[in-house]
């Protein structure tokens, strides 16, 4: 609440007290000169009922005026002070929101204490080149960002990866990019509301043990290999966190339909890059927080050969697998 809030509305208080007594005025004033005006007026005997009752709606009738101006004026003061509060409520919250981060965190960074990537597997991607100064002044102007095709392989991974923090400013810059452009944004939600979804039901990306696989077979499922071809990417082993992605994917029509819209993104992505990448990119992105949520549901539903649990196998793989 706002410190002044009390005495904003202690003067309106005041303004409706003062609007009262000059009613009360008006109506004492009035009716001393209805009884100056008995009192010393011309006699009106003989006048009968008639003219009683039109000298009592004179007395009336102004006295009503008086009273429903008072009620309007006191009515209109309230109105002006609840305006006031909502407008000075607006503007918090405004002050707020602008106070807030510039970039949100991603809410799968925010779902578990993140933890960085090994460098190991860090270092397979090239680093990404540092703006110059022209290209600084430029996102200053608030341009349009670079296409998705225009990302270097080190901005596709970290924006796959999400920021690691409010500090991560490369990773939040990367992801600004990749959200400029329509395919790449809808990836991008698709693959945070899974991975929130997932932590909701304590699996973590962060913690989930995914072992390096042949990059050779990942160009071969970027080219449309499945099932068994390329069953040796069904390396996660974690049980607890296979049984629950399949358990979501069943009960969950939600997180379903989430999950397939992601698996056919991250599907295209990867054959697009498989045209003009070298296979060690896209082991790289499956090394993401967005590819390894990417290779639990594959694996789930049967896309890698190897379904870690049974439920929606068949259906996962149909829905997922087209591209």
């Amino acid at each position: 609440m706002d410190s002044l809030d009390p005495l904003r509305r202690l003067a309106v208080e005041q303004a409706r007290n003062r609007v009262l007594a000059i009613g009360a005025g008006v109506s004492l004033a009035w009716l001393a000169l209805v009884g100056l005006f008995a009192l010393f007026g011309p006699e009106a005997e003989g006048q009968g009922a008639a003219g009683w009752l039109v000298w009592l709606v004179g007395v009336i009738l102004p006295l009503a005026l008086v009273w429903l101006a008072v009620w309007s004026a006191r009515s209109l003061l309230l109105l002006r002070q609840e305006a006031e509060e909502l407008r000075a409520m607006l503007a918090r919250m405004q002050d707020q929101g602008m106070a807030g981060e510039p970039m949100a965190e991603p809410r799968a960074a925010a779902s578990s204490t993140p933890v960085a990537a090994p460098a190991a597997r860090r270092g397979m991607v090239p680093p990404a080149p540092r703006p110059s100064a022209a290209d600084a002044r430029q996102a200053s102007l608030e341009l349009d960002s670079p296409p998705a095709a225009q990302l270097t392989p080190a901005e596709l991974f970290h924006a796959l990866n999400f920021p690691d923090g409010p500090e991560d400013r490369e990773a939040i810059r990367c992801l600004r990019l990749a959200l400029a452009d329509p395919g790449m944004a809808r990836l991008i939600r698709a693959a945070q509301d899974v991975v929130t979804l997932l932590a909701g039901q304590g699996v973590y990306m962060d913690e989930l043990a995914v072992p390096e696989a042949d990059p050779v077979l990942w160009r071969r499922f970027a080219e449309g290999a499945r099932g068994e071809a390329v069953a040796d990417l069904a390396v996660i082993r974690d049980e607890a966190a296979l049984a629950s992605a399949g358990a979501m994917l069943h009960g969950d029509e939600v997180f379903r339909d989430v999950a397939h819209h992601f698996l056919r993104h991250f599907d295209r992505l990867m054959s697009r890059k498989v045209q003009d990448s070298d296979p060690q990119l896209l082991a790289a992105l499956a090394e993401t927080r967005s590819g390894r949520a990417f290779t639990l549901l594959a694996q789930v539903t049967g896309m890698l050969g190897r379904a870690g649990t049974q439920a929606e196998g068949a259906d996962g793989a149909e829905g997922a697998g087209a591209r």
